[in-house]
């Protein structure tokens, strides 16, 4: 093997590791933000709502750009790990807006009778999971037309 084959072996196996990284981090970010939503849905509004929401899509947009940064350097063996973020957030949001209709809209109501938006921003979040997983497959497909 020649010295460049071996550099570029070299990078492929530490973004891998860089990648499976920010795999973690972006399930313990995501974990995180379920749950404050999660908490601040039950709780109807007796916290201020969160605003992680710009920092969580962040998160995620940077680990799946890596992701396909990753297969465009030629790496085959990635894993499908970040599907698994939209598929939680479609589950959370429909249980979510299930619970609050069985409710007769309880939820959707702090104590108080003021409109908690606590629902909508879990909507919102999740249709930014799904943007950022349908961009990065109109890339990955872009990819595979240009070779």
């Amino acid at each position: 093997m020649d010295d460049k084959n071996i550099r570029v072996k070299e990078v492929k196996r530490t973004e891998a590791i860089i990648n499976q990284n920010l795999f973690w981090v972006c399930t313990i970010v995501t974990l995180a933000t379920m749950i404050l939503m999660v908490t601040n849905f039950f709780d109807r509004g007796s916290f201020l709502p969160t605003s992680i929401g710009f920092f969580y899509l962040t998160v995620v947009l940077i680990y799946s750009l890596h992701k396909e940064f990753i297969r465009w350097l030629g790496e085959k063996k990635t894993r499908h790990q970040g599907e698994y973020f939209v598929y939680a957030w479609i589950i959370l949001t429909t249980a979510l807006y299930v619970i609050n209709f069985f409710s007769n809209d309880y939820f959707g109501y702090s104590k108080e009778g003021y409109v908690v938006s606590t629902l909508a921003d879990t909507a919102y979040i999740t249709i930014e999971v799904l943007g950022v997983f349908v961009i990065t497959r109109v890339l990955k497909i872009f990819f595979m037309l240009r070779r």
